[in-house]
């Protein structure tokens, strides 16, 4: 990689579909396993991957594999509790706050889940010590193998999206509901961004609950762009055939709750990414057109999406009938066997199987497009090919 080119890692949510983002990763890492990404942004389960990355102390091939390991090893009681006493008592607590009409006497409700597996499972995979610090990470720093690690939360309190950056000369910034805020990374920020809303409990973060960062995080690659970043890799989790919507439904039954709630986590967590992803190309293809003297300190970005050859959600279907019993019957009470779709249960389908089909898909269309990834990673590409490569 030249001197010259920040590359960024820009890494989206999509729960357990996350997965895919391990797998692409490992076929990089295998390709070019001295390769280091200066800029890290994770949001939602993609800080997860992020932080592995940015703590790992090996090369890129070492942690890339180490990194599937971690998803490779994921059940879903690893990462929420799944017994039938555990999950009946949080659907209780929803209950009887629902039918309190606003007493104080009902029992305070933070989530349907008990997320207190994930945190044990993440101090173990990161090493993380009693204060919530992270090892690795500010040593990779000081040494120059990483520039800076950007995670993204969601204040619930102010309605903001908070970037919280980890880094050496990074700067803070403040735009409309969207804050760039400097700190030293810890499990409670990556917690705090994994936290599907409703579904996992909030986090609280210096003083403040916070909670999934792909929900009001609108341009997931402007952290990248702030930071310098003079090429983005950003590892999609959604599934778009031929970068296109599919067509609209003829069907006429009314939409289980399932189906809905999976429309809005595409949303929330997916649809962002692509909608940036097109304004990016859409200025690059305008600076690149105008003298440098007249672009007001704008600069051209390249730019390579990366997104699932197959539906991820039609994937996680065919894995439903794996769940545990107790888990299973609550999904599917809210429909999940009438819906459409099975974009919600992707999200929770923290299955081994599962798992390892999007580790296995990611490295496989990482592969199919190494003609392109590896030359733009090696900076090698221009800005000639922006539209070629990302009309795939």
């Amino acid at each position: 990689m030249s001197a010259k080119s920040k590359i960024a890692l820009v890494l989206g949510g999509g729960g357990a579909r996350s997965a895919y983002q391990a797998g692409y990763l490992r076929y990089i890492g295998k390709r070019i396993p001295d390769l280091r990404f200066s800029i890290l942004c994770g949001t939602s389960a993609g800080a997860i991957n992020a932080v592995h990355l940015a703590r790992y102390r090996g090369t890129l091939a070492d942690a890339s594999k180490d990194l599937k390991k971690l998803w490779s090893e994921l059940t879903v009681d690893q990462v929420f509790e799944a017994s039938t006493w555990s999950l009946a008592k949080m659907v209780s607590r929803w209950g009887m706050k629902l039918l309190s009409g606003g007493s104080t006497l009902a029992p305070t409700a933070r989530g349907l889940v008990d997320t207190q597996p994930l945190r044990r499972y993440l101090t173990r995979q990161t090493g993380c010590l009693k204060n919530g610090k992270i090892p690795g990470i500010e040593e990779n720093i000081l040494r120059g193998h990483l520039d800076s690690l950007a995670i993204t939360t969601t204040d619930y309190d102010s309605g903001r999206s908070v970037t919280w950056i980890h880094g050496n000369n990074t700067h803070e910034w403040q735009r409309t509901y969207r804050s760039g805020i400097e700190t030293k990374i810890r499990l409670d920020h990556i917690m705090a961004s994994c936290a599907i809303p409703l579904v996992f409990p909030a986090i609280k973060v210096e003083g403040c609950w916070h909670g999934d960062g792909g929900v009001r995080l609108t341009t997931p690659l402007s952290p990248a762009m702030h930071l310098g970043a003079d090429k983005i890799l950003a590892i999609s989790t959604r599934y778009l055939p031929n970068g296109v919507l599919p067509p609209l439904s003829t069907e006429g039954t009314y939409p289980p709750p399932a189906q809905v709630a999976g429309v809005l986590m595409n949303a929330i967590f997916l649809d962002a990414m692509d909608f940036d992803t097109s304004n990016v190309e859409r200025f690059n293809q305008l600076l690149m057109k105008l003298p440098e003297e007249d672009r007001m300190g704008l600069r051209p970005v390249d730019m390579f999406t990366a997104r699932p050859s197959e539906d991820p959600g039609e994937l996680a279907g065919h894995f439903e009938p794996q769940l545990p019993g107790p888990f299973r019957f609550m999904e599917r009470g809210l429909g999940t066997q009438e819906s459409s779709s099975s974009d919600l249960l992707s999200l929770l389908m923290f299955q081994p199987e599962y798992v390892q089909a999007l580790v296995e898909m990611g490295e496989r269309d990482a592969r199919e497009r190494a003609d392109e990834l590896i030359p733009f990673l090696q900076d090698q590409d221009t800005p000639a090919s922006l539209e070629k490569r990302n009309r795939s």
